[in-house]
């Protein structure tokens, strides 16, 4: 078996990407053993799949390497850092991202199981979300402006669904770089969002931590959300040469 896991993993030299057929024949293996291994490979975050549905190295490889040819993505590097908020907070994690409105996510659940992955299935309302709010308050206007005219569906009834509330509330997001939901979505469940910044500043993701007390935990996750996001910014402005230190740092909350 280690044998057959190293034969897939020399196919790929630096940068190189390579189709299921490619590297059943480069490895000298069955097409249903090489599917059978690089999926396993896969799930363990040594290869990863591209857009196109090739494989490639995955990023603990590419470290490993000491050069990386492909520069982190967002959603390389959100499963590491939802994995460090949810042990350091005991909470649940979230990383979103704006997909047609709504908010296509990532979390990870305090415990052993691992951080899910992105999937169709996998939204939320961007309206009634710390994460949304985050990411609807440092998008374009014209995005908050189509969330507004598909309407605002109540989910509860702490649910902001009045579009003159809504702009209200992100314009305070911008402000301050914190977005807060108080059981807009869930009954008994509090959010804590910010913002993640890529090259020039541009915001790219959104990180969010859960709580049900907000007297006791609001300071802890501003914390531990405000050290993950302007690291995960600074790390991915740094990916562009020239780009490290261009992403803005959020006001000083709660402090």
């Amino acid at each position: 078996m280690t044998n057959k896991i190293t034969s897939i993993l020399l196919t790929f030299t630096e940068g190189s990407e390579h189709s299921l057929t490619e590297i059943a024949r480069m490895a000298g293996l069955p097409i249903s053993t090489a599917h059978r291994l690089a999926t396993e490979l896969t799930s363990w975050r040594l290869l990863e799949r591209t857009t196109g549905g090739l494989y490639r190295a995955g990023l603990p490889l590419r470290t490993i390497g000491g050069r990386d040819p492909c520069p982190p993505s967002v959603a390389e590097r959100a499963p590491y850092v939802l994995e460090d908020l949810a042990a350091a907070t005991r909470s649940r994690a979230r990383l979103g991202l704006m997909a047609d409105l709504q908010v296509s996510y990532i979390e990870k659940q305090p415990g052993r199981k691992p951080a899910t992955t992105f999937a169709a299935a996998a939204t939320l309302p961007s309206h009634a979300t710390a994460l949304g709010q985050a990411l609807l308050a440092y998008g374009p206007k014209s995005t908050v402006d189509l969330v507004i005219a598909s309407g605002l569906r109540p989910y509860t009834s702490a649910t902001v669904t009045a579009p003159d509330r809504l702009r209200r509330a992100l314009g305070i997001i911008r402000l301050t770089g914190v977005a807060i939901t108080r059981r807009e979505l869930e009954p008994g469940t509090c959010g804590i969002a910010m913002p993640v910044f890529g090259p020039g500043g541009r915001m790219v993701a959104a990180i969010e931590l859960s709580t049900h007390d907000l007297s006791t935990q609001l300071q802890p996750a501003l914390t531990a959300l405000r050290i993950a996001s302007r690291s995960l910014s600074r790390e991915l402005a740094a990916a562009v040469p020239g780009a490290a230190g261009a992403a803005p740092t959020d006001p000083s909350v709660g402090s």
